[in-house]
């Protein structure tokens, strides 16, 4: 908590639930521009077990959802949370799973990727995962897919309203930059150093947090 409050995450907004409780925590996620879900205030849980980070978390959407990735009760289905066990029938390799190196950071960042690059080879919801693939097979002329996400969109923008939050729509509200370390005396490590730079700018040389597809065509 204390490491995501020092550099955060661009596109969430981390809190807890109870501030007696460190094991459960309340996600806001904010919808990346460019995309379906741009503008979007999605809230979230996730719930770390006792023995973190040897188990990993679950991770679940308060916020109802239409995702291939994401059942009916919320509950996100992606490898980095399923437990590191060895499982042919899943069709997921063990280094795609669970283990202790990986942290919330990864976590929030791959529930992004996820949003806009659904996997639909294993759907939790196979009817989104059916509507998805004929938006993107159709390469957006079918328009239902993207219809029901920005209904759900509309829908978060009173509840942000409620919670005194400001959702960003532009990649520059979007992005966040990790504040400058306090280096010791003597140290020649610049704050430049900390960020690659074709991760700060796009080929047009704007800031960018993510890629669009190379068609051009935003992914849901």
């Amino acid at each position: 908590m204390k490491s995501l409050q020092e550099e955060p995450v661009e596109g969430f907004k981390i809190t807890l639930v109870d501030e007696a409780d460190l094991y459960n925590w309340e996600v806001a996620i904010f919808g990346p521009p460019n995309t379906h879900y741009e503008g979007g205030y999605f809230k979230s849980r996730i719930k770390f077990p006792i023995d973190y980070p040897y188990s990993p978390p679950t991770f679940r959407f308060l916020t109802k959802m239409w995702h291939p990735n994401i059942y009916e009760n919320g509950d996100v289905c992606i490898s980095i949370l399923h437990p590191p066990v060895d499982d042919p029938q899943s069709g997921e390799l063990p280094s795609e799973r669970w283990n202790p190196t990986q942290n919330v950071r990864t976590i929030l960042l791959s529930v992004i990727s996820l949003l806009n690059e659904p996997n639909t080879f294993s759907p939790a919801n196979v009817d989104a995962s059916v509507m998805y693939r004929k938006w993107r097979d159709s390469k957006g002329k079918d328009r239902e897919y993207a219809e029901i996400i920005r209904k759900q969109v509309l829908a978060t923008k009173a509840e942000a309203e409620r919670d005194g939050v400001k959702v960003p729509t532009t990649l520059a509200e979007y992005c966040v930059r990790t504040r400058a370390p306090v280096l010791d005396e003597g140290s020649d490590l610049l704050y430049d150093d900390y960020y690659d730079d074709e991760d700060l700018e796009d080929e047009d040389g704007e800031d960018c947090c993510y890629d669009e597809d190379d068609s051009g065509n935003e992914e849901s």
